[in-house]
């Protein structure tokens, strides 16, 4: 056995393959960007300059010959162990000057051109900026050697570690919201965007809803489906397509079937009516009743669709009386009684008269068929469209009431019927948009109620 997958929300997996999506995305944009930054070397993070400046101030002062010196302070030894690209250059106004580190050479020689500055920020030109060359800082400060000029630079490079996580923090820190504003954003955009797409095939499912045997040619429309189901759309319409052309060629054999049975039919109930009067006789002109009814009633599921034609006024009184005047030679030699009784002289309804007569006539002989051969079939027409046909036969089941007007049903198996007179009532009936329905006759036995709307 298979396992069938179980049907799912494609408005949820649209929504949830868009966010992973848009997740993913991001995180390879943070990558590649911290990825760029570390290969141009332009992430440096700010040393607090200020605090060099004040470290190098504190530990100033003057040897035996008046030059400048460092005293060996605690705080610049760990500025000094912290910092490996640590360098300061220190001048005073008598031209002494005393220097740590690796100072630029572009800074080295500045010499006495900024004594008058009090403090400044020295960078590079626009077009050779080097984000591997940090600006420098000089200030003018007062200390125990007397005022001072420090110039230092206050930026190193971070470490791949420190790079990725501050860069990445940063960036989260941006990203997260967005992406959340994203999220919501797609569950709300999502169902709008599937339901709109799939407003064609809600249609295409609401034309398939009503395709039944009784209304052929339909098809799907594929107007405004999205192009990945119009394959199945259309396929869906060249099913119904071989159903329509099996369906009309099934018809067609059961039409011709019926039209060569009636001859035969025919021929041998004018050789029976030869035949001396007796109980051999009437029980095979019964017979043969029933074989032309068979083929009758086959011709009428073919004529069931030329029922569809467009309607006009008919009198069910004068059908009524039309059937019980062609079956009551049939009804006596039964043993019954037939009975006509009309609560109107005319009573219009809106249908095909064939149509109804043929309905007509299977009720009454179902009654002939299964009354027992005894009392009266009645036919009563009453307002404002109804038909009754009713026997004193053994009546009919609850249990079964529904069934009989199945196609082929029986009461019994050995029933010599074809199990198609009452479907073919039911169907008539739903054509003209009533309905047929079966109770207990007023003297036992079964009474048919044909009911449709008045005109």
């Amino acid at each position: 056995m298979t396992d069938q997958a179980e049907p799912y929300c494609l408005r949820s997996r649209l929504s949830w393959q868009l966010i992973s999506m848009q997740a993913a995305l991001l995180v390879t944009l943070i990558v590649l960007l911290i990825a760029a930054l570390c290969a141009s070397g332009i992430l440096l993070v700010p040393r607090d300059e200020d605090h060099v400046i004040a470290i190098v101030q504190r530990a100033l002062a003057r040897d035996a010959q008046g030059g400048l010196t460092l005293r060996p302070t605690t705080d610049l030894e760990e500025l000094r162990d912290k910092t490996s690209d640590l360098w300061f250059l220190v001048r005073d106004r008598q031209g002494h000057s005393l220097s740590e580190g690796n100072v630029p050479s572009e800074f080295a020689r500045i010499g006495d051109a900024l004594d008058q500055i009090s403090q400044a920020r020295l960078g590079w030109q626009l077009l050779e900026d080097d984000p591997r060359k940090p600006p420098a800082r000089l200030k003018r400060v007062n200390s125990d050697a007397g005022p001072v000029q420090v110039l230092t630079a206050t930026q190193e490079p971070l470490s791949r570690a420190r790079t990725v996580f501050a860069t990445a923090l940063a960036f989260l820190g941006v990203a997260l919201p967005g992406l959340a504003l994203m999220a919501i954003a797609t569950f709300i955009a999502t169902p709008m965007v599937v339901r709109r797409a799939f407003a064609g095939l809600d249609t295409a499912a609401a034309q398939a809803r009503q395709i039944d045997i009784h209304q052929r040619g339909a098809r799907l429309s594929a107007h405004h489906v999205p192009l990945e189901v119009v394959p199945l759309v259309s396929a869906v319409n060249d099913a119904l397509v071989r159903l329509d052309q099996g369906y009309q060629r099934h018809q067609r054999f059961v039409a011709d079937a019926a039209h060569e049975l009636r001859t035969p039919i025919a021929i041998l109930t004018t050789r029976l009516e030869s035949l001396p009067a007796g109980p051999d006789k009437t029980r095979l002109l019964e017979d043969t009743a029933r074989l032309s009814t068979l083929a009758e009633q086959l011709l009428d599921i073919q004529r069931l669709d030329q029922c569809r034609s467009p309607f006009s006024r008919v009198d069910l009184v004068a059908i009524a009386q039309a059937v019980a005047a062609d079956l009551a030679p049939l009804a006596i030699a039964g043993g019954y009684e037939l009975a006509l009784d009309t609560a109107a002289q005319c009573v219009e309804v809106i249908g095909d008269g064939s149509a109804l007569e043929r309905a007509l006539t299977n009720l009454v002989q179902n009654a002939i068929q299964h009354g027992g051969r005894r009392g009266t079939i009645g036919i009563r027409v009453s307002l404002p469209a109804t038909v009754d046909v009713s026997d004193e036969g053994s009546g009919i089941p609850p249990e079964q009431r529904t069934l009989i007007f199945e196609p082929f049903y029986r009461l019994t198996p050995l029933d010599r019927g074809a199990g198609l007179g009452l479907n073919m009532v039911r169907e008539i009936a739903r054509v003209h948009g009533g309905h047929v329905s079966v109770f207990d006759g007023p003297n036992g036995g079964a009474c048919f109620r044909l009911t449709l709307p008045a005109a």
